[in-house]
């Protein structure tokens, strides 16, 4: 499908022409340059795989920088590919926010926000255990049992357990374009999605 590699500028609220207040994420989409073009005959799909965020040369090494000298362009911070990407295109060919339209519903991928080692209650959702009172003394934000002790006489997989949080690619589906701003490079999505400020982001129709 048709998208596009863009950066994740942060959230504002914009008004409806009902004068509801509608929270925003403004992400600086594009401009992309293909920097391949997969084909069915040769890669056995079709394929367009964008690059976007210039890189200084001195940063490149020689195999990133002489993939981009087929484009004709410089090396890039992000790339991504996009099957079955809608229309023709070629080599160095730069394709911006234009792919997008207001009303349009797109998915964003990125990576999450790390929150480093958390408990059940804020990586699962888990309720807490007993009560704060009746003699309880410690287990308010405990997980409880996590398996029985002669048989299995394990802990099954997948066990949902305290650890690391987020850092990890997610996807939010279905969200509608707002609004497009195609001198600046700029979509408005409603909602929120995945990562920090600066984050990559890849948006897919």
């Amino acid at each position: 499908m048709s998208g596009l590699i863009g950066k994740k500028i942060g959230m504002t609220s914009i008004f409806d022409e009902r004068g509801k207040n509608i929270p925003c994420t403004v992400i600086e989409a594009g401009p992309c340059v293909v920097t391949q073009v997969r084909t069915e005959e040769v890669d056995g799909y079709s394929a367009l795989q964008l690059g976007f965020d210039d890189k200084a040369e001195k940063r490149a090494n020689k195999a990133e920088t002489g993939h981009v000298k087929k484009a004709g362009t410089s090396p890039k911070k992000k790339v991504v590919e996009f099957r079955d990407f809608e229309g023709e295109f070629k080599l160095g060919d730069t394709l911006s926010v234009d792919v997008f339209q207001e009303g349009d519903f797109v998915d964003v991928s990125a990576t999450s926000k790390g929150k480093g080692f958390q408990g059940v209650v804020k990586r699962h959702g888990f309720a807490g255990v007993g009560q704060a009172t009746h003699g309880q003394h410690n287990r308010l934000r405990a997980p409880g049992s996590i398996g029985a002790a002669s048989y299995p006489a394990r802990v099954f997989k997948g066990m949902r357990m305290a650890g690391r949080m987020g850092g990890e690619t997610v996807t939010v589906q279905n969200l509608r374009v707002l609004k497009v701003v195609p001198e600046k490079n700029l979509i408005v999505l409603k909602g929120c999605v995945p990562g920090h400020k600066n984050a990559y982001v890849t948006i897919e129709k």
